[in-house]
């Protein structure tokens, strides 16, 4: 935990750190500018991990703060991603071309006019990553055919939500249209696969309270995200079971009636056993005496745990934690620390995987070209 609180303020300072040195500095603003620039960003700066940290102690000062440090930290990675293009841009010209000498005014003209460039891009996405966020929910069916899935059960439907993190800007109504929206779709079966939460269970249960509401004909199951440890993993699963969701923590349970039935299991995020909790993924335990001639569908937080699952016959497995990299360019960084797993299917060594993009957003309200959805997956018998 303290490696990545420190891994964030080193980024997150050098972003500041940059694009500092890119609009202020490099602009060569008037004295008084200059510094009154500099304490902004510095103030900006402080403003992010002061709401961080601050979502257990203080959450409604988090919530109320968060729209203006968490969309700034939004505008400030995009406005990074803009110099960096254009510096890089500019050092393969002084490569390929014979260097030329650039006047004062010209270099201070030029930064000016790219820092200008920087801003009114990077507002331009931000605006429409935030629409996107707090907009309308993509309703996206994948229909998955399973060798070993009774004909009886042939468009047996899931709904999978993700990643939801209540808390700081997503509240209670955000969570109703969700669930209002998921229940019209009248499924068989939901799947929560983890983040649903980023706060105390004290100061979120009535947010996330209508998670409690999704009515389908075998229930509601879910698994544990990251993010749930982050929050306290016991008092939430209490909290969430009592309101009739049925975690799977490292478990299997029957779905259907008789031989019309398969498999579905849950196991623990890929993270949890270095909380302390004595939780951790064990796909041992929740495939243990299972009949491999039945299909198995494994509910797993992270994508990357398909890499264990396969070698436990898993036919499929549902994922999210990636948001579908929630912002560009991000989505490349995410990609690579999942193993190249981003969103949508997959085919790992025979076992199917769907990475959905998730129905929430985590930090900045904002998601940039990874939409919101709400996932139906209907499977179908070979």
């Amino acid at each position: 935990m303290l490696k990545a609180i420190v891994l964030g303020l080193l980024v997150t300072g050098s972003i500041h750190s940059y694009v500092w040195w890119r609009l202020v500095h490099s602009a060569q603003l008037p004295r008084r500018w200059h510094i009154a620039a500099t304490v902004v960003f510095a103030l900006l700066f402080a403003s992010v991990p002061i709401t961080t940290w601050s979502r257990n102690a203080y959450p409604d000062f988090a919530a109320t703060f968060g729209w203006v440090s968490l969309t700034w930290l939004a505008l400030a990675g995009l406005m990074a991603v803009w110099f960096l293009i254009v510096d890089l841009g500019r050092l393969a010209g002084k490569v390929t071309r014979p260097a030329r000498e650039t006047s004062l005014s010209r270099r201070k003209f030029l930064a000016r006019v790219t820092g200008g460039a920087a801003m009114a891009v990077g507002s331009t996405s931000v605006a429409r990553g935030m629409a996107t966020a707090r907009g309308t929910h993509e309703v996206i069916d994948v229909e998955i055919k399973l060798a070993k899935l009774p004909k009886e059960l042939d468009g047996f439907s899931i709904v999978q939500l993700s990643d939801l993190h209540v808390g700081m800007t997503i509240d209670r109504a955000f969570v109703q249209r969700v669930v209002d929206l998921s229940n019209e779709l009248k499924p068989d079966l939901f799947a929560l696969t983890g983040d649903l939460v980023d706060g105390k269970v004290g100061d979120l249960k009535d947010h996330a309270a209508p998670l409690g509401s999704l009515r389908s004909r075998y229930g509601t199951y879910a698994v544990t995200g990251n993010h749930e440890y982050y929050s306290g993993a016991d008092p939430w699963i209490a909290y969430l079971t009592s309101v009739g969701v049925k975690y799977l923590r490292n478990q299997r349970v029957a779905i259907g009636e008789g031989a019309a039935s398969f498999d579905l299991a849950g196991v623990d995020d890929h993270s949890a056993h270095g909380f302390g909790l004595g939780h951790g993924e064990n796909l041992e335990r929740a495939t243990a005496g299972r009949d491999p001639e039945r299909a198995l569908v494994l509910l797993a937080h992270q994508p990357r745990q398909v890499r264990r699952a396969v070698k436990y016959g898993v036919d499929l497995q549902l994922s999210g934690h990636t948001h579908g990299g929630q912002i560009w360019p991000w989505h490349y960084v995410v990609k690579i620390q999942q193993g190249g797993l981003l969103a949508g299917r997959y085919d790992f060594e025979g076992t199917q995987l769907y990475v959905t993009r998730g129905c929430g957003y985590w930090g900045p309200p904002v998601r940039l070209l990874a939409p919101l959805e709400i996932t139906r997956v209907i499977l179908r018998a070979a």
